[in-house]
Formats: C-alpha cells, sequence, structure tokens
C-alpha cells in the first residue's frame, strides 16, 4: 500500500482493524487488483462473503435494475423481493407452514435478533442461554455475550447476562446444563472462527432432542456456513436431515454473509408458528433490512447457485484442494479440515520464531507477497474460504504455491507482534 494512501486511512478511519494488508481497487470472479495494479487470488472472499466472487454479472444486474426502480422504502411499506425472498428462504430450509423471516443488515444483527427470540421465548422463569466454547455470534452487544472469546469480551463487560458457555462437542455436558430454565442453545454446525471445528457426529441431532424435550429453543447460526458454503445450502442440513438423520430443523436459523454475495444483507428463519409469534409488531425492527436492492442482490445469488450448480461444485472443489494437500506430503501441514469451501490447514509450531512472530500470521503475509488471499485464525492455523465460483485450476495453484509460501514464512524476518485490533 503506497504512504499516501497509508497515512489517508490512518488519519480518516478508527485503528479497530489495524494496518491494511493493501488498498484494493478492482476484482473480477475470485480475483482482486490492488492500487499498484497487483492481482492476488481472493481465498478469503470477504470472511466467506463474496459467494459469486467479484462483480458477477448476475448480481450487478439484478441491483441496477432494482436501483433503478426502487432501491429503499422503510418497513412501513412492503416490496415484491423482499417478499419473493423471504419465501425462497423458506422454501429452501425446508421450513414449515407459519414459519417467517426476518431480514437485518449483518450476521451480528441476525444473531443479536435471535438473541432477542430467546428472551421472548424464555421470559422471567427461563432467564438461561447456553453457547459453546469456541462460538463466534458477532461483536455487538448480545451477540458478544454469545461469543466465546475473552479478548473480545472483556473490554465491554458486563455483557447482557445469563449466556453460559458449554465445551465444544461435549455431549455430556450439554445434558447435565439443559433444564427447565434454558430459554436456548445457541450454536454454530461449523465453528469458523475457531478454526473450521464441525460439531462432532451426532451432536447437533441430540441437541435438537435434547431442546424439545426441555422446551427450550435450538438456535443455529449458519452466518458463515449457510448458503453453499459447505455444499449444502445450510450446513444443518447434512447432520439433521442427510441418510441417517431424522430429517429435523431448528427452532431458528441465522443467515448473512454468502446471502448477498457482497451486499450488506442479514437474515433470521424462525421455523414454526410458535417461535415465528414471538416478535410482534412493535417488538423489533431495523431500518435498512429487507431493502429491496439487498433482496434483489440475494435473489440473484440464490438463483446463480441453482442454475450453476455451485453446491456440487463446491463438493468437488473442496475434495481437490483437500487431496491436493494431501498429495504434497508436506511435514509442516499437520491437519486439514474442511466443511465445503470453508477450509483451515494447521502448521506445525516454529521452534525458532520470536514471540509476536506466529507461523500462520507469517504465511498470510508470504503469501499475499506470492499472490494468494488467505486469512489466520489461530497462531498456526490457516482458513480458506473462497469464492464459490472458485474454479479446481485457481485452486491447484494456491496448493502447488503453499510449500514455496511456507518457505518464505519460514524465512521472513521477526514482524513487529500481531496489528492491534487485528480481526479474524
Amino acid at each position: 500500500m503506497s504512504s499516501s494512501l497509508q497515512d489517508r486511512y490512518a488519519n480518516a478511519l478508527l485503528g479497530v482493524f489495524g494496518t491494511p494488508q493493501r488498498v484494493l481497487e478492482r476484482g473480477k470472479g475470485a480475483h482482486v487488483w490492488d492500487t499498484e495494479g497487483r492481482e492476488y487470488l481472493d481465498l478469503l472472499a470477504g470472511i466467506a462473503v463474496n459467494a459469486l466472487g467479484h462483480a458477477h454479472p448476475a448480481v450487478v444486474d439484478a441491483v441496477s435494475r432494482q436501483w433503478n426502480t426502487l432501491a429503499h422504502v422503510s418497513n412501513f411499506f412492503a416490496t415484491e423481493p423482499q417478499i419473493r425472498l423471504a419465501e425462497k428462504l423458506l422454501a429452501l430450509s425446508g421450513a414449515p407452514a407459519g414459519s417467517g423471516v426476518y431480514f437485518g443488515n449483518s450476521g451480528a444483527e441476525a444473531n443479536e435478533t435471535a438473541f432477542k427470540i430467546a428472551r421472548r421465548h424464555g421470559g422471567p422463569q427461563r432467564d438461561r442461554i447456553l453457547a459453546l466454547e469456541g462460538a463466534f455470534h458477532g461483536r455487538t452487544m448480545g451477540a458478544l455475550a454469545l461469543t466465546a472469546k475473552t479478548t473480545y469480551r472483556e473490554p465491554f463487560e458486563p455483557l447482557p447476562s445469563g449466556v453460559t458457555h458449554l465445551p465444544f462437542g461435549d455431549l455430556a455436558a450439554l445434558e447435565e446444563a439443559l433444564d427447565e430454565r434454558t430459554a436456548a442453545l445457541v450454536l454454530e454446525p461449523v465453528q469458523g472462527e475457531a478454526g473450521v471445528r464441525p460439531l462432532p457426529e451426532g451432536y447437533l441431532a441430540a441437541a435438537r432432542r435434547l431442546t424439545r424435550e426441555h422446551g427450550a429453543l435450538l438456535i443455529v447460526d449458519e452466518v458463515q456456513t449457510g448458503i453453499g458454503r459447505t455444499g449444502e445450502w445450510f450446513a444443518f442440513q447434512r447432520q439433521l436431515q442427510g441418510p441417517d438423520a431424522s430429517g429435523d430443523l431448528p427452532d431458528v436459523i441465522t443467515l448473512a454473509k454468502g446471502l448477498g454475495a457482497g451486499y450488506p444483507i442479514g437474515a433470521v428463519i424462525t421455523v414454526g408458528a410458535a417461535v415465528s409469534g414471538l416478535l410482534t409488531a412493535g417488538s423489533h425492527g431495523t431500518t435498512f433490512g429487507g431493502n429491496p436492492a439487498a433482496a434483489a442482490a440475494a435473489l440473484a445469488t440464490l438463483q446463480e447457485i441453482e442454475d450453476a450448480g455451485l453446491l456440487a461444485h463446491v463438493r468437488t472443489v473442496s475434495e481437490a484442494i483437500t487431496d491436493g494437500l494431501a498429495a504434497l506430503g508436506d511435514e509442516r501441514i499437520t491437519a486439514v479440515r474442511a466443511a465445503g469451501l470453508l477450509i483451515a490447514i494447521d502448521l506445525a509450531p516454529d521452534e525458532t520464531a520470536a514471540p509476536g512472530a506466529p507461523v500462520a500470521k507469517r504465511a498470510v503475509e508470504a503469501a499475499l507477497e506470492q499472490g494468494f488471499i488467505v486469512n489466520a485464525v489461530a497462531p498456526g492455523t490457516l482458513r480458506l474460504a473462497p469464492p464459490l465460483i472458485l474454479t479446481a485450476e485457481e485452486a491447484a495453484g494456491f496448493v502447488a504455491a503453499l510449500p514455496a509460501i511456507l518457505d518464505a514464512a519460514g524465512q521472513a524476518a521477526t514482524p513487529a507482534g500481531p496489528r492491534e485490533g487485528e480481526q479474524s
């Protein structure tokens, strides 16, 4: 990044994201270019947001046409794109009659809404909400109360009360914690920020059974995993609706990120009339949620995923990446976890590194120098969350380059330490 732009950024924006790695100027497909003309393969997609890559013609056309007609109205009025999108999400999730959709602008806002639904369901007698260790549900106050990471939480305490974090994947702990005071259990089918950790086999089905037995809601956060990211429309479908599963549904599903393919939108699906009736007129709201331009972007995204067969494509490219990484036989790669195109690569620790120079951070910097955008979610873990349109050839290019990236990361001079406020 040029020093002039870096100075202007530092003098104009709050420093919550630290120093930007580059200033990006344009994108096309799975590629982006910075202001100095350098090209990068985007394997992060705005942290799982740009489902169709950059400047996808279907989304560009849909949003342009909608802006030429009607871009925003208040929620005193309805629009046809908003209604059609809600109907589409209900159909894709398999929600029964009486279910409903609420539209917001982000994943945090969707999870705030779910938090309020849990409170309305619980009332004063059910004042406990359960979440899991390793969870990331957002940074607004309610969503932050559900998030487990101490460094995110402590500066803003006291947070909304009543949230208990259970050991990840520990079914016995869940059975012990669920009681008649529990309003809801909130979980991610795959924890992205914790390093792409899928729930253990059978855990979600057991959670569905146990929450129903105790009268608690099961709230599934699909902000990062939904809309095709794992090769299914929703990650819970593989765990609850696979060949050996119950075919059941959560009570609440939260969405954002890939839904608008870059256009800000979040959504909450409430399953069944009883849950859908918990929020009534005046009990919740948002100014921009469900505006027709955002709805048009989301409708175009869903249609393109269907028309291009991207769910099957995601599974194919995911397998190609994991097979390719295994074939490298590189001892510095200690584990690979994949849920579709949400992939974690664990790296062997570097005993020679100075404090503040974790191997994954150095690998991110080395990858950027070699034209690849990836992300470090832990000191020894890289995360890939590329556009769903990533081709097998593009994926193979990264796999082939990874040993050289790790070589460069091992040879790099010790950096000054993590940027303050660095966000995964």
